[in-house]
């Protein structure tokens, strides 16, 4: 079994990726290495044999002796925008000395195209990928659900969800299934992964990775039929949204940013029609109310 390390597997969807791989049976523990900034974080895994590695983005020192033996690599894509492609360079350029065999990175729904103003990040992470002298599989995730439904309890408290998608679909799905896709990245076989890809060249595989596509209004229902409470959706368009963000608290500048992501949602830069997510599953995509109504108890 070859040696698979996930990187930010302290963070939401990292701790997800390892739980995933332990938990199919199929990975010795020993086999995974969980690599974050403060082994601490981590005891949990330790604990269920998980090798803890130290190696901080910033820090590209500690990224060898953290890729050391590594034969397959799931780089988690950065959480600060405007630093990221410096990080992930460091990582890529120490996988390459490490000799992994496939890097797989995670990267957003249609980023050589997209004008997401979270895309550049992920684009230019592609293109030193692309580059480099080790075989890639990216993954283009999709919105998580959880976008949302970390909000439940203010859309129960005020009734409505309010957005500027223009009645747009979002092809969003469950951050576990993500992380069940990137478990399944790690561990498949080539051919598998090129018989799913929506992109191949020579060393690079890309796949689109988005559930059945969602509005906002059939959120609003979904969240009304899970928690027995009336939540209809309300759209303000982007600059309406940015000043009711901006009236709930939000500075001007993170009010536009929240207020543009939805933007690309209503000129349709977040919906696929790929299957890929459901290859790599194995199954569907979780439903949406039940993403809703597992969420529903800490609301």
């Amino acid at each position: 079994m070859p040696t698979l390390a996930v990187t930010g597997a302290s963070g939401r969807l990292g701790r997800l990726v390892v739980a995933d791989l332990l938990d199919r049976g199929v990975v010795p523990a020993g086999d995974v290495v969980a690599v974050v900034r403060d082994p601490a974080s981590v005891a949990d895994l330790a604990d269920r044999g998980v090798q803890v590695r130290r190696g901080d983005y910033d820090e590209p020192g500690t990224l060898p002796s953290a890729l050391a033996g590594v034969d397959r690599l799931l780089l988690v894509s950065g959480s600060e925008p405007g630093r990221r492609v410096p990080q992930h360079t460091a990582v890529v350029e120490a996988a390459v000395a490490a000799g992994v065999g496939r890097l797989v990175y995670t990267s957003i729904l249609g980023a050589p195209t997209t004008r997401n103003p979270l895309a550049p990040d992920h684009r230019a992470t592609e293109e030193v990928l692309r580059a480099a002298a080790v075989p890639v599989v990216v993954l283009r995730n999709g919105w998580y659900t959880e976008n949302w439904t970390d909000q439940l309890g203010q859309y129960l408290a005020t009734g409505e969800l309010l957005g500027a998608t223009g009645g747009a679909g979002v092809s969003a799905a469950a951050r576990a299934d993500f992380a069940v896709a990137a478990a399944s990245a790690l561990l498949a076989d080539h051919a598998e992964l090129a018989a799913a890809a929506d992109e191949q060249a020579e060393g690079f595989l890309a796949l689109e990775l988005g559930g059945p596509a969602f509005t906002l209004e059939e959120l609003a229902a979904a969240v009304t039929e899970a928690t027995g409470t009336t939540v209809v959706s309300r759209d303000l368009g982007v600059d309406g949204y940015a000043r009711a963000l901006v009236g709930a608290g939000l500075d001007e500048g993170t009010a536009g940013f929240v207020a543009s992501l939805d933007g690309s949602i209503a000129a349709g830069e977040l919906r696929t029609g790929s299957g890929a997510l459901e290859r790599l599953l194995g199954r569907p995509a979780t439903p949406l109310v039940e993403v809703v109504r597992a969420a529903a108890p800490a609301a």
